[in-house]
């Protein structure tokens, strides 16, 4: 059996066109039931008239249009509004002329070419109905009559009608404007995100690649040394690969949507892969990581990889200490490092290095992180320090959503 909460998602399958019908049917069904007759929308102050033959054409022609009110908003108009004068002109004031206005609401609501002239040809249409509705109730035995006013104010009526689906309509356009810029930007966000994680993985990797290519240059007399600095060079460029393939990963449509977080363990290799390159690093780890850290594991990842970079870069062979400190609610990262810093403490700007080969800083990397952990609601800072060299602090509060 269907359940009830699916009948709304197996209704919206159907064309639009078998989705109007039922209205129209309603109203047609609606106008022959006797309680119901001769009480529907008169203009003109026509006696009331009995239903013939063609009081079923003329009610049909009204009602049944409303199938393609938005499918084709003008043809159902045009048809809706000749019933509709069929029904004024013989008398029969049936109920199907309620589909008069809901037929201008839908065309005004839906119809995208020629707005202007079908409001327009819709009026000229008008004048010599409400004429030919004037003389006849002003001739007719049993009839009422209306005056100009009458008449006028009924087209008033219709023209408000007119306007509420061209209000519909607007708001319906603001809001696929709407939804149009929120899918931009946040294209724009989620390429934005990519190019800081292409920086922070390739920036990393090719740097330390760079630095133990150049220490290899000098051990030629010293093989062992010299197998050991290749080694690593090989080594840092898999793990290169391999976050790269992770990486695109993410951008295949079939791969899952669960983000890889880098373990805490992960850090210790970065250490590792540091030190291979010739930097002296400390490293202290302090408390146990919390059971959902959220993306705040990753971001962590992300600030020792980036400062370790830098220190790679503009401080090489001065000592580094990475300190990364876990509690339930947060977690604490702090990177320093001796030495002259880069240009005398702004870490991630372009800057002298020992090496002289190592790939210039754009200050993207130390950017985006501080907007990582903004985003999270923590601390972001990286400066100079008096004596040389420089720090970097981010204050990471775990549990929060990647």
């Amino acid at each position: 059996m269907i359940s009830l909460q699916r009948v709304p998602d197996l209704w919206r399958r159907f064309d639009v066109t078998v989705r109007d019908l039922p209205l129209g049917v309603l109203i047609l069904a609606a106008s022959f039931v006797p309680a119901f007759q001769s009480h529907g929308t008169q203009v003109g102050g026509l006696p009331a008239r009995p239903f013939d033959a063609l009081a079923v054409v003329a009610l049909s022609l009204e009602c049944l249009p409303l199938a393609v009110r938005r499918r084709m908003p003008a043809v159902c108009l045009a048809l809706v509004s000749l019933g509709f004068a069929v029904d004024q002109l013989r008398g029969y004031h049936a109920l199907a002329g309620t589909a008069l206005p809901i037929a201008l609401l839908s065309a005004g609501s839906h119809l995208e070419r020629h707005r202007r002239l079908t409001a327009l040809l819709f009026s000229v249409a008008y004048v010599p109905l409400g004429v030919a509705l004037f003389r006849l109730g002003a001739v007719s035995e049993g009839g009422t009559g209306e005056t100009p006013t009458d008449f006028l104010t009924f087209y008033l009526a219709l023209t408000l009608a007119w306007i509420f689906g061209t209000w519909l309509r607007s708001n319906r356009m603001a809001e696929a404007e709407r939804r149009l810029r929120v899918a931009e930007e946040t294209r724009t966000a989620e390429r934005t995100r990519i190019a800081r994680e292409l920086h922070d993985v390739v920036t990393h990797h090719v740097t330390a690649m760079v630095v133990q290519a150049e220490a290899a240059r000098y051990l030629t007399a010293v093989p062992d040394r010299l197998d050991q600095s290749l080694t690593a060079v090989t080594d840092t460029g898999r793990r290169a690969i391999t976050d790269l393939r992770h990486l695109l990963d993410l951008l295949n449509p079939d791969h899952g949507t669960e983000v890889r977080t880098p373990a805490s363990g992960r850090i210790r290799t970065l250490v590792e892969d540091t030190r291979r390159a010739g930097q002296p690093v400390e490293f202290t780890e302090e408390g146990a990581p919390a059971e959902s850290a959220g993306s705040a594991d990753l971001v962590a990842y992300r600030v020792v990889q980036e400062a370790l970079t830098n220190a790679l870069k503009y401080a090489h062979g001065h000592p580094t200490a990475v300190l990364v400190r876990h509690s339930e609610k947060e977690i604490t990262v702090e990177v320093s490092t001796d030495g002259p810093g880069a240009r005398r403490g702004s870490p991630g700007t372009p800057g002298p290095s020992r090496g002289g080969g190592s790939p210039g800083g754009s200050g993207r990397g130390l950017t985006g992180l501080r907007e990582r952990v903004t985003v999270l609601g923590g601390d972001f800072s990286a400066a100079g320090r008096a004596g040389g060299g420089f720090v970097v602090r981010a204050r990471i509060p775990a549990g929060s959503p990647s």
